[in-house]
């Protein structure tokens, strides 16, 4: 048996840190601040370009269309952005479910 196991069904979605981005956090680890979150993206919205300071990001994306630097990205890709690197902006087409994790405290510059 896992010694961790989250429900998607137990948990709530929250606000995001832009418009139009909501997270429902899977897990938090306490030491280091690191998440697992599902992020829902509403259509028609745009990320802008930022960093995340103290954490590295892989996002896979579940569903929906998702645009940035002009390619189209949907179910199946993933994205990796080291610590402190900018990235976007993000553009999404459809709305997007992305499963994403940060393995330090999740902030945005």
């Amino acid at each position: 048996m896992f010694p961790y196991v989250a429900l998607a069904k137990d948990k709530a979605w929250q606000p995001g840190p832009y418009e139009g981005v909501e997270l429902m956090i899977l897990h938090k680890h306490e030491s280091t601040g690191g998440v697992v979150v599902l992020r829902k993206f509403k259509s028609g919205y745009t990320i802008p370009a930022h960093t995340h300071p103290h954490a590295n990001e892989w996002a896979y994306v579940l569903s929906g269309e998702w645009e940035e630097s002009g390619a189209i990205y949907t179910a199946g890709a993933l994205f990796f952005a080291p610590k402190g690197t900018r990235h976007g902006p993000h553009i999404t087409r459809t709305e997007v479910i992305s499963l994403t994790i940060f393995d330090g405290p999740l902030t945005v510059e």
